[in-house]
């Protein structure tokens, strides 16, 4: 048995060059190092789960008594972050292989988990932007700019005489981020296993310093057998091609 996910937050974005001299921009995430705060079981909770904390330094007088109480039951050390992963059952080990075995309360969780991954799934809190308006929220476009014009506003959002109501869903100013954002199949381009630090290519939603789930990706992306990069020939149209130079 293992854990699926860790727990980790966003460092930055920076860039990398492959071996052909690409670049590509990458978010670091410090991933970990994690405890296991409490396991659920489907006998006892329902379903299969691990609790697992993120190991950072927090005062005893910021953990709520009810917390403190649930730590101190399954003999970890307090975190302040808490948050619920699923559990993978892994193939039985081969004759004379080591089994990894069941995993319990107080175990560790590191990056190291996703050395055998290519995609994983980042989920994230986005930037609170306050109270915005259509343009910045809806990227409308606005009227027009002359004298005279409100141009960042969206205008009528009424039904005429029928149904004379606004419809449910009718983009309009309102409150603009903060929202639980899943980023899906985030290529892995590096992993430092000394610093627990997880290198993604693309954006991570949050700020720096913002908390972030990371999990092994759900549906990563098939790749193509043979796949070169950009340079690969379509043979549905290389076919095109040869079909149209001999007619």
């Amino acid at each position: 048995m293992a854990v699926t996910g860790i727990l980790g937050k966003k460092i930055g974005m920076t860039q990398v060059f492959d071996e052909k001299g690409d670049v590509h921009p990458i978010t670091v995430l410090q991933a970990g190092p994690c405890v296991i705060t409490q396991l659920k079981t489907a006998a006892k909770d329902g379903y299969d789960a691990a609790q697992i904390g993120l190991v950072e330094f927090v005062k005893a007088s910021k953990i709520a008594k009810p917390q403190s109480g649930h730590f101190a039951k399954q003999g970890v050390d307090p975190v302040k972050v808490v948050r619920e992963v699923a559990i993978e059952v892994e193939k039985p080990a081969a004759e004379g292989e080591p089994s990894n075995g069941h995993i319990k309360a107080g175990d560790r969780v590191l990056v190291d988990i996703f050395s055998d991954e290519k995609y994983v799934d980042v989920i994230g809190t986005s930037k609170g932007r306050g109270f915005a308006g259509v343009v910045r929220r809806h990227k409308f476009g606005g009227g027009p700019k002359s004298h005279g014009h409100m141009f960042q506003v969206q205008g009528s959002i009424g039904a005429s005489s029928f149904p004379s109501r606004v419809f449910p869903g009718q983009r309009m100013p309102g409150h603009y981020g903060v929202d639980r954002i899943t980023v899906r199949n985030l290529r892995i381009r590096g992993i430092d296993l000394d610093e627990n630090l997880l290198m993604v290519e693309g954006a991570v939603p949050g700020p720096r310093d913002g908390y972030v789930l990371i999990s092994k990706a759900k549906a990563p992306p098939r790749e193509r057998r043979g796949f070169a990069g950009g340079g690969t020939v379509d043979p549905l149209k290389a076919s095109k091609k040869a079909s149209a130079k001999k007619k």
